[in-house]
This record gives C-alpha cells, sequence and structure tokens, in this order.
C-alpha cells in the first residue's frame, strides 16, 4: 500500500551552491530509491523567518511523492542527522 507525501526540506547555504546541489541530488536519490517521485517544486534560496543555527538564509525545495506507510519516518530520521539540513518536515496529502 502506497500513500501520497510531500517532503519539505530547508538546507544551509553556508556551504555554498555545490553543497546544496550534492544534498538535493542525494534526497531525490533516496525517494527515488524508495518510492517515486511526482513533482519536484525548487524555491532556491529565501530568507529564513528567524534564525536557525545563526543562518539567516536557507535554500527550499519540496517533493511531492509516493512512498510506502514507513518511508516518511524514515527520511525525517535521515535528514535529522545530515549535516547541512536545517530543517526537513513530511505530511501525508
Amino acid at each position: 500500500m502506497t500513500n501520497k507525501y510531500e517532503a519539505a526540506l530547508i538546507f544551509s547555504v553556508a556551504g555554498g551552491d555545490d553543497a546544496v546541489k550534492a544534498l538535493n541530488e542525494k534526497f531525490n536519490a533516496l525517494i527515488a530509491e524508495n518510492g517515486t517521485i511526482e513533482n519536484v517544486d525548487d524555491w532556491g534560496k529565501r530568507r529564513l523567518a528567524y534564525l536557525i543555527n545563526d543562518e539567516t538564509e536557507g535554500y527550499y525545495v519540496f517533493t511531492t511523492l509516493t512512498a510506502g506507510p514507513d518511508f516518511p519516518a524514515e527520511l525525517e530520521r535521515i535528514a535529522g542527522i545530515t549535516d547541512g539540513v536545517l530543517r526537513a518536515m513530511v505530511i501525508k496529502k
């Protein structure tokens, strides 16, 4: 059984464009391995509403995906322990 989810990821821009691109590719590959990517909405660099780890800007990516019920928790866990990820949230649509 699969469900539709939306993953919101905010990456740190402190490492530069190459680091952001590498993180984006890493998470897209992870999602593709465990589900199906339906849409990627790349918002780019935006100012944060409040400081996160003393940073004022972040790189926003929203991904709509289809996956099994166990994958969203695993995606949030991996995002939580990955350097360069400021925030991550996965919601069921």
